[in-house]
């Protein structure tokens, strides 16, 4: 083997660390936006679903359009929610129990 074919062997090998140097960079943003962005959200969606999972008749709680409200019945897929009193009659929606956004601890209404 002459010297002109071992120097090609090395520059050839040389451009290869090059190319995986110039990915380096992106590989590290990649990484940096999986634990910075996506698992934080995927532990909230998590958080989310086993709350949604455990709703209870008398819970309190706020849904995605802002309404505080008591659940009155818990569903398969629906929540009956109180959300106040007309003339000795209470007002109750249905919504799907995924609108749920927030469980406020016991009382919160009261003090409301």
């Amino acid at each position: 083997m002459s010297i002109a074919d071992i120097s090609s062997v090395v520059i050839a090998q040389a451009g290869g660390d090059n190319a995986l140097l110039g990915m380096l960079p992106i590989i590290l943003m990649f990484v940096i936006l999986y634990f910075l962005m996506i698992r934080p959200q995927m532990k909230r969606q998590k958080e989310h679903r086993n709350m949604v999972a455990n709703l209870a008749k008398g819970d309190e709680v706020i849904t995605a359009g802002g309404i505080v409200g008591k659940i009155t019945e818990v569903k398969e897929n629906y929540v009956h929610v109180e959300i106040g009193a007309d003339s000795n009659k209470l007002v109750e929606v249905v919504m799907q129990r995924a609108s749920v956004q927030t469980l406020l601890p016991k009382g919160t209404i009261k003090g409301m």
